[in-house]
């Protein structure tokens, strides 16, 4: 027994080194290729020191109504090019890569003060901060998906700052961000250090299942996917994304759905496979003042693969504001 016991113990005691100093043996290959957002940035691109950290987005129009477009987990405001130009029409268009994503700063650890920039907190502040910017007291946000979460955010934090929200398919019901009881493990030193190949692993299957967020992925075009494979060429990609990953927690706002009071347009695909089609409708009778619009034949990206249909659909809400 004392034999076995010893044996036990010494492969356990292996095992712990193993894992203690595993992760240092393991090369991390340098990226290559990759630039500073500033010069993968288009003609219309723009900077602004907003939170501490420069964000990209672009503008279109003018006047009122202003509205500040928030794209979702692993897009950019890329996501927007095909709606942009036409609701610029009515007013001033906003659109702005959340930290992690497109063409904004990617700090590493270390290299902020203060909030944390990739934590959902700051967006928000980053939305607003993008008001600011263009002097408007109010505004008209539209979100997909993840950014759809951050509209809602912004709307119980500062009400009075939300004209109306337009959520595309939005992640309210469907759970998002990092579990709280595998947070600590993602900060291990050893975990850390593997955080870039970790990133590069989960990019490549986000690839892999983009189709899935489309209900005719024939509309997936080079074009279309080398717009949103762009930021991969941004310098520090991969560990900026893995301190997203880090600073996202999950975010239940499902108990203050009745605060939400403001007029709100609830859009989704009936072919919806990344938010089921089932949780908008559901969101859209919660809300004390939504209407709800179903696409058919239409994924998760309602606004890029569905664009008329979304448009029609805006725009009976934009005229029936009060």
């Amino acid at each position: 027994m004392r034999r076995w016991a010893r044996l036990i113990l010494i492969v356990l005691l292996v095992l712990a080194v193993l894992l203690a100093v595993g992760p240092y043996l393991i090369p991390i290959p340098q990226l290559e290729g990759t630039l500073p957002p500033e010069q993968l940035a288009d003609p219309d691109s723009r900077f602004v020191e907003i939170e501490g950290i420069d964000v990209h987005y672009k503008v279109m129009g003018q006047g009122q109504p202003l509205l500040v477009l928030l794209h979702g987990f692993g897009a950019s405001l890329f996501s927007w090019r095909e709606v942009m130009a036409p609701l610029a029409q009515i007013g001033t268009v906003l659109a702005f890569d959340r930290p992690a994503f497109g063409l904004t700063e990617r700090p590493l650890a270390g290299e902020w003060q203060g909030t944390n920039p990739y934590a959902v907190d700051a967006q928000v502040q980053i939305a607003l901060g993008l008001m600011d910017e263009l002097g408007a007291e109010r505004a008209i946000l539209v979100g997909n998906s993840a950014g759809g979460t951050v509209a809602v955010l912004t709307s119980l934090q500062s009400p009075d700052r939300v004209q109306a929200l337009i959520l595309v398919s939005p992640a309210i019901h469907e759970g998002g961000g990092t579990p709280s009881w595998i947070r600590p493990l993602y900060r291990l030193p050893q975990v850390r250090r593997l955080g870039p190949l970790v990133v590069r692993s989960l990019v490549a299957r986000l690839e892999g299942a983009l189709p899935t967020a489309w209900h005719d992925s024939s509309k997936i075009t080079p074009e279309v996917l080398a717009g949103y494979k762009k930021p991969l060429q941004v310098e520090n990609w991969d560990a900026a994304f893995w301190e997203f990953l880090l600073a996202s927690r999950p975010v239940d706002v499902r108990d203050q759905l009745d605060r939400v009071t403001m007029p709100t347009l609830v859009v989704t695909g009936d072919d919806d496979r990344w938010v089921p089609t089932e949780q908008s409708v559901r969101l859209a009778a919660e809300l004390p003042n939504a209407e709800l619009v179903v696409i058919p034949n239409c994924g998760h990206v309602a606004q890029e693969e569905c664009p008329q249909q979304f448009l029609a659909a805006v725009f009976d809400f934009l005229n029936n504001l009060p």
